[in-house]
C-alpha cells in the first residue's frame, strides 16, 4: 500500500522536476506570464478611448491599429510560449520516465516489477502525463497571480466594492476545488486502477491466444473482460462526472457573479461620483480574464490532487519513497546518439565460483532457500536437481543477483562480491531463463542485441547451440523474423535461440535453468555434445532433471524444500540419496526406461550395496 502524501512533498518532487529543464521553466514562466499581463494594455486603452472620446488623434481607426499590433504580438509571443512547453513537458516526462526505468533496471532482476504489465504501462503513460500536466500548469499558475495583482490594483483605485465582487467568485472556487480534493484522489485512482485492469487482461489475452482456443473458452474470456470494461465505465464516469460538476460549479459561479457585477455597475454609471464608460469599460473587459483565471485555479487545484495520486503511484512502482529516485536530474541524450553502454574491459577468468551459506525466501512465505553451499570447478558442470518447488530456480536467482539474498556469501576465485546482480552480467556470466524472452524483431538482433559480432562469431554460437540445422531451413535465415515473444518460433527453437545468445558472449560462467525441457532426446544430446567440446573452459551451472545433464554432471546437487540433501556423482548418488533415485526413476519412466536396470548395473560394478 503506498503512503499518502500531503502538498508539501508534491511541491518539493515539482520543484525538483523543474530543476531538470530549468531554463525551459524560465522561459515558460516569461511567456506565459506576459500572455496573462498582456490584456492589461488593451484594457487600459478601451478605459481611455471611452474616457477622451473627443481627443484628437485618438479615434477609432487608432484604437483599432493599436488592438490589432496587440494581437499580433500576444499570438506570436503564444506561438513561442506552446513551442517552448512542448519541449519543457518533453523532458520532464523524460525524466520521470528515464528514473522509472533505471530504478526498476537496478532493483534485483526477479523482483524488479510485481505489477502487471497493464499497471507499468499505465504509471509510464497515464499518470506521468498528469504529473507532467500538473507541473506545466505552475507557471499559468504564476502569471494569474500577478494578473491578479495588476487587476486588483487597478480595479480597487476605481472601485473597492466591485473589484471584490469581481475575485470573489474566484475565492469560492478555489475553496470548493480544495474540499473537493480527497474524492478527486479517490476517484482518480479508482480509474487508475480500473484501467490497468484492462490493460493487464488485454496483454494477458493476447499472449495466450493459443491456450484459450485450445481451452474452448473463448466465451468466458470475453464475459471477463466485458465484467472489467464496466467496472472501468463505472470508476471512469463517475471521475468525469465530479470533474464536470467542479467545470460547471466553477462556471456558473463566474457567470452568476459576472451578471451581479454588470447589474451594480450599470446602476452606477451617470452618477457624479460613479463610473464613468471608460471604466465600467475596464470592469467589463476585465471580468473576462478573471472568469479565465479563476477558471484555471479552480482547474489547477484538481490537476494538483490528481497529481498527487501519480505521484503516489509511481513511487509504488519503484518499491521506494525517496524522492531523488523519481525526480533526479539526469543526461537524456535527447540529440545524437545514444552513449555506448559500460562495457566490462576484462573477462575476468573464473578459476573458483564458491557458494557458501546461501539463503532467500520469498516475502510472507516459507519459500526460498536456505544455508545452500556448493563449489564450481573451472570447467565443471554442475546440474542442480530436485521436485518442482524445491528451490531449484530460486538458487541461480540469488546467485545471479536476481533476488536479493538475505545471508550468504558468494566469492569469485575467493573474493567475495557485494554486488551480485551488477558483478554477474556478460562477459562473466551469461543466464537462460526456464522461459527465454525474445523481441519481436529478427532472429540475428535477438542474438546480438546491440553487439558487433562478426558473422563468424555468430555460426559459432548457433552451432554450439545446436540451431545450425534450424537457421538452415528459415526462409530468411538470420534475417527472419521471429515475431513478439518469438511466436513464430517452436519452444526447442526459442530456448536455443536464447543459448546461442548467451554463447556469442563467450562468457566465464554458464547458467541455464532447464534449457533442455523442450528439446527432444537427440536435439539435448548434440546439444550437451558441443557445449562439452566447444566450450570446455566454461564452467556450467544447469538446472535439469533430464538424464543426459545428470549423466555428464561432474556434481550433483539434489535440492529438497530449498535445502541441499544430497550432493556428488551420478552413481554416488544412486547409491546413497533416496530422494536422487526418486527423481531418477521418475525421469526414467517418463523415457520409457526404469531405474532396475541402472541399479543392477551399479550394483553388478560393486558400487551399491
Amino acid at each position: 500500500m503506498t503512503t499518502r502524501r500531503s502538498s508539501l512533498p508534491i511541491l518539493r518532487m515539482m520543484a525538483r522536476l523543474i530543476k531538470a529543464a530549468p531554463g525551459w521553466y524560465l522561459a515558460n514562466v516569461f511567456l506565459w506570464t506576459s500572455i496573462w499581463v498582456l490584456p492589461v494594455i488593451p484594457a487600459l486603452i478601451t478605459q481611455r478611448f471611452f474616457d477622451d472620446l473627443e481627443t484628437v488623434g485618438f479615434n477609432p481607426a487608432t484604437l483599432i491599429a493599436l488592438l490589432l499590433g496587440y494581437g499580433t504580438a500576444r499570438l506570436a509571443t503564444m506561438f513561442v510560449a506552446m513551442w517552448n512547453d512542448v519541449n519543457f513537458m518533453f523532458r520532464i516526462s523524460s525524466t520521470l520516465r528515464r528514473n522509472m526505468l533505471e530504478r526498476i533496471f537496478d532493483l534485483p532482476g526477479a523482483q524488479s516489477v510485481k505489477e502487471a504489465p497493464g499497471e507499468v504501462i499505465s504509471r509510464f503513460r497515464e499518470d506521468v502525463e498528469h504529473v507532467e500536466e500538473a507541473t506545466s500548469m505552475t507557471v499559468d499558475l504564476v502569471g494569474t497571480a500577478l494578473f491578479g495583482v495588476i487587476a486588483a490594483s487597478v480595479l480597487t483605485a476605481i472601485d473597492g466594492q466591485l473589484t471584490l465582487l469581481v475575485f470573489a467568485p474566484l475565492l469560492f472556487m478555489v475553496v470548493v476545488a480544495e474540499r473537493a480534493g480527497t474524492h478527486i484522489r479517490r476517484y482518480r485512482n479508482a480509474a487508475r486502477e480500473a484501467t490497468e485492469r484492462i490493460t493487464g487482461a488485454l496483454g494477458e489475452m493476447y499472449g495466450a491466444v493459443q491456450s484459450i482456443k485450445v481451452a474452448g473458452v473463448e466465451k468466458p474470456m470475453i464475459e471477463h473482460f466485458k465484467k472489467l470494461n464496466h467496472e472501468r465505465r463505472k470508476m471512469m464516469v463517475r471521475d468525469k462526472v465530479l470533474t464536470a460538476t467542479l467545470e460547471s460549479v466553477f462556471w456558473n459561479t463566474l457567470s452568476i457573479g459576472t451578471g451581479l457585477i454588470l447589474i451594480f455597475a450599470a446602476g452606477d454609471i451617470g452618477r457624479p461620483d460613479g463610473l464613468t464608460v471608460g471604466e465600467f469599460a475596464l470592469f467589463v473587459f476585465f471580468l473576462d480574464y478573471v472568469t479565465d483565471a479563476g477558471w484555471f485555479i479552480g482547474a489547477f487545484i484538481a490537476r494538483f490532487k490528481q497529481a498527487g495520486v501519480s505521484f503516489e503511484r509511481m513511487f509504488g512502482l519503484l518499491h521506494s519513497d525517496d524522492v531523488r529516485l523519481l525526480t533526479e536530474r539526469r543526461e537524456l541524450h535527447l540529440t545524437g546518439e545514444m552513449p555506448a553502454p559500460t562495457a566490462i574491459e576484462t573477462k575476468a577468468r573464473l578459476d573458483l565460483l564458491e557458494v557458501d551459506g546461501l539463503t532467500f525466501r520469498y516475502l510472507g512465505t516459507p519459500n526460498g532457500i536456505e544455508d545452500v553451499s556448493l563449489t564450481l570447478p573451472r570447467g565443471s558442470f554442475t546440474v542442480v536437481t530436485g521436485k518442482i518447488g524445491s528451490g531449484k530456480t530460486t538458487l541461480l536467482r540469488t546467485i545471479l543477483g536476481l533476488v536479493q539474498r538475505e545471508q550468504g556469501t558468494v566469492r569469485w576465485n575467493g573474493e567475495a562480491i557485494e554486488d551480485l546482480d551488477d558483478f554477474f552480467v556478460p562477459p562473466r556470466s551469461a543466464y537462460t531463463p526456464q522461459v527465454p524472452k525474445l523481441f519481436s524483431m529478427s532472429l540475428r538482433d535477438n542474438l546480438l542485441l546491440g553487439r558487433a559480432d562478426t558473422d563468424v562469431e555468430l555460426d559459432a554460437a548457433i552451432r554450439s547451440a545446436a540451431l545450425d540445422r534450424d537457421v538452415k531451413h528459415m526462409p530468411e535465415g538470420l534475417d527472419t523474423l521471429v515475431g513478439p515473444l518469438g511466436m513464430r518460433l517452436s519452444g526447442g527453437q526459442i530456448q536455443r535461440t536464447a543459448a546461442a545468445r548467451m554463447f556469442v558472449r563467450d562468457p566465464e560462467l554458464l547458467v541455464f535453468d532447464d534449457l533442455s525441457s523442450a528439446l527432444d532426446v537427440d536435439t539435448e544430446k548434440t546439444l550437451w555434445e558441443r557445449l562439452f567440446a566447444e566450450h570446455s573452459e566454461s564452467t556450467a551451472l544447469v538446472v535439469s532433471h533430464r538424464r543426459p545433464a545428470l549423466q555428464r554432471a561432474d556434481q550433483i546437487i539434489v535440492l529438497d524444500s530449498g535445502r541441499v540433501v544430497a550432493a556428488g556423482k551420478l552413481e554416488e548418488l544412486l547409491a546413497t540419496s533416496p530422494e536422487f533415485r526418486d527423481l531418477w526413476e521418475t525421469e526414467a519412466e517418463g523415457n520409457g526406461n526404469g531405474v532396475a536396470a541402472a541399479v543392477e548395473s551399479l550394483r553388478g560394478s560393486g558400487r551399491l550395496g
